[in-house]
């Protein structure tokens, strides 16, 4: 180690050696599932924009307004961030509370309601945004296996699950986790595609947990995030929720968007096409020899150490799917972690299908 930043060069360079150091690759979107990377065009399979609303052309022209300049507390408040909070309020029968990423909001919901003391049951696929919120609540942490509510400890305050994991693409069982504890429920992934009226996975299940957050950022097609709890909740997170003070407010065009992105994810039977584009390509996948994890939208396929080899040659047929590896997921596990949208025609999602095939083949 040499020099003011020797440090800093020295973990870039061990992560380099790990094969864990990331770049970005800038996308020019061209349409709901195509985009463009230096002059190759590509077919997406990896986006959570998964009712294809984020192209819609209601949801586009809805991009208006200006950006709030200041916290919401201060001068940042807007009439669209209230109408937004009140159609979730009607959705869900409880109050809403905006906010502005779905970070923020575990964050927020995690350190409210959460002391020094407590202990918070944690399942052990959860998001690292519950990680952290768990971390910086201050309260006891015991990690449960994954999707074992059995293992909850009797002196839990809290129990935190997600309603659709990202990586593994599985639903818990909502109920089983419910108790004289509190319970959250992430539906980021879930809500607006799972559930009556796109609740999400407890609403499917009958469940009502004490706490749900969802996020505004991929079925809806917008951006933002929301938490849902009781009255004393909503009024607690405007005095504590530190996430929620401290943080500019939503931009209004993201509030708008999110209004119609809301709206239409009710109403134009997008969510029976998605179940429509999963089944072909489940099926499809099957059909190759290729196990996927789950049973949704989201769609691992584990290809250990060949994982990204595959994502390359995936990416050289037309198909950006990057490989998933650690420390998203644990070493042995890589995937290609696969995304189906409404938006998908059966031609892409056909050609998917084979070309994933053919790599899985070609790095034997």
């Amino acid at each position: 180690m040499s020099g003011r930043y020797g440090r800093l060069t020295d973990r870039l360079a061990a992560l380099e050696v790990a094969g864990r150091r990331r770049r970005l690759r800038p996308l020019s979107v061209t349409g709901p599932t195509t985009a463009r990377l230096g002059g190759q065009e590509l077919v997406v399979f990896c986006s959570n924009d998964y009712l294809g609303l984020a192209h819609h052309p209601a949801v586009r022209a809805a991009w208006t307004g200006g950006a709030t300049g200041s916290a919401r507390l201060i001068s940042g408040d807007r009439p669209t961030h209230h109408a937004l909070e009140e159609a979730l309020t009607d959705l869900y029968g409880r109050p809403a509370t905006l906010l502005s990423s779905g970070y923020h909001a575990n964050l927020a919901l995690l350190t409210t309601v959460l002391e020094r003391g407590d202990v918070v049951a944690s399942d052990a696929l959860n998001h690292a945004s519950i990680i952290d919120g768990v971390r910086l609540s201050r309260a006891d942490k015991v990690i449960v296996p994954h999707n074992q509510p059995e293992a909850l400890p009797a002196d839990a305050r809290l129990a935190v699950i997600e309603g659709l994991y990202s990586m593994d693409g599985d639903r818990p069982p909502v109920a089983a986790y419910q108790g004289t504890h509190w319970l959250a429920v992430d539906e980021a992934h879930s809500f607006g595609v799972i559930g009556p009226e796109g609740r999400g996975t407890a609403a499917a299940q009958g469940a009502t947990p004490d706490f749900v957050v969802g996020t505004l950022g991929k079925a809806i097609g917008a951006y933002g995030a929301f938490i849902i709890g009781p009255p004393a909740l909503r009024a607690l997170l405007l005095s504590a929720g530190r996430t929620f003070i401290f943080t500019t407010g939503l931009p209004e065009p993201a509030a708008a968007a999110a209004l119609t992105g809301l709206r239409l994810s009710r109403a134009e039977g997008l969510r029976e096409q998605l179940s429509a584009n999963v089944a072909r390509l489940r099926q499809g996948l099957s059909q190759e020899g290729l196990c996927a994890l789950g049973q949704d939208h989201i769609v691992p396929v584990v290809c250990g150490p060949r994982t990204m080899a595959i994502a390359a040659a995936l990416l050289e047929a037309g198909f950006y799917a990057p490989g998933i590896r650690p420390p998203t997921v644990a070493p042995g596990t890589e995937r290609i972690r696969l995304t189906a949208s409404a938006a998908h025609t059966d031609d892409q999602i056909d050609g998917l299908i084979e070309a994933l095939s053919a790599a899985v083949r070609g790095c034997q």
